[in-house]
C-alpha cells in the first residue's frame, strides 16, 4: 500500500504557509508504517515541538491502474474518507531552508491518522464536499472539495503518469487553510458532510 499526498491544493492554505502557488500537483509519498493504527492515541514524537494537523479527505483505489485518462478516473475507487496528515512543521521548515528533502517531517511513524471509510455514491458530488475538524470541540479547519486547484479525478489522473496506482493505495488529497498546533490531551475530530469519520486523541 502506497499514501500519496498532495500538498498546496488550497489556495488559503498555500497563502497561510506563505508558499508558492505550484503549477502541477506538489506530491509526498508516505510509508505504509506511518499509518497509525486503528483505536490508538497519537503520541507527539521527541523530534518536534510543533507537530501541525492537516485534515484532508481521502482516496482509495480500488484497482490497478497506469496513465489513467481522468474521464476514467472515477471507476479507480468506491470510497472516499477523511484523514489527518500530521506534520513537524519545525522539522520540514529547518529542511526546507537548506533545500534539503522533507520526508522525515512528514512520513514519520503514526503521520497518518485514517478515519473510517464511506461509499463514493452517498453523496450527490464530490466537488462539492463540506467537511471540518475540531479540536476540543472547537473548529479549527473548514474546507469544500470545491475548493481545490485540481479535484480528485484530475489528481488519480496525473499521479498513475508517474506512481502506478493498486488496489489499496490511498490518496490525501490536500488541506484547506487552518493548520495549527497540537499539544498533549487534545482530542481532534473530523466530520464529512456532516458524519463524524474520524478521532484521534493526542499524548
Amino acid at each position: 500500500m502506497k499514501i500519496i499526498c498532495i500538498g498546496r491544493n488550497y489556495v488559503d492554505h498555500i497563502e497561510e504557509l506563505d508558499n508558492e502557488r505550484p503549477k502541477d500537483p506538489v506530491i509526498f509519498i508516505k510509508p505504509d508504517s506511518a499509518v497509525l493504527p486503528k483505536e490508538q492515541d497519537f503520541y507527539i514524537p521527541d523530534f518536534s515541538d510543533e507537530i501541525h494537523y492537516e485534515l484532508e479527505v481521502l482516496v482509495k483505489i480500488k484497482k490497478v491502474g497506469k496513465h489513467i485518462n481522468e474521464k476514467f478516473a472515477h471507476t479507480y475507487y468506491n470510497e472516499i474518507g477523511l484523514g489527518i496528515d500530521f506534520t513537524a512543521r519545525d522539522l520540514q521548515s529547518r529542511l526546507k531552508e537548506k533545500g534539503l528533502p522533507w520526508e522525515i517531517s512528514k512520513g514519520f511513524d503514526g503521520s497518518a491518522v485514517i478515519g473510517k471509510w464511506v461509499d463514493k455514491n452517498k453523496f450527490e458530488n464530490l466537488n462539492k464536499l463540506n467537511f471540518s475538524l475540531f479540536k476540543n470541540g472547537n473548529l479549527v479547519q473548514q474546507g469544500n472539495t470545491g475548493l481545490m486547484l485540481w479535484s480528485i479525478d484530475s489528481l488519480i489522473s496525473y499521479v498513475s503518469k508517474y506512481f502506478m496506482l493498486k488496489k489499496g493505495d490511498i490518496i490525501f488529497t490536500g488541506t484547506p487553510a487552518g493548520v495549527g498546533k497540537i499539544s498533549a490531551n487534545d482530542y481532534l475530530s473530523g466530520t464529512l458532510e456532516g458524519e463524524e469519520l474520524l478521532t484521534v486523541k493526542i499524548k
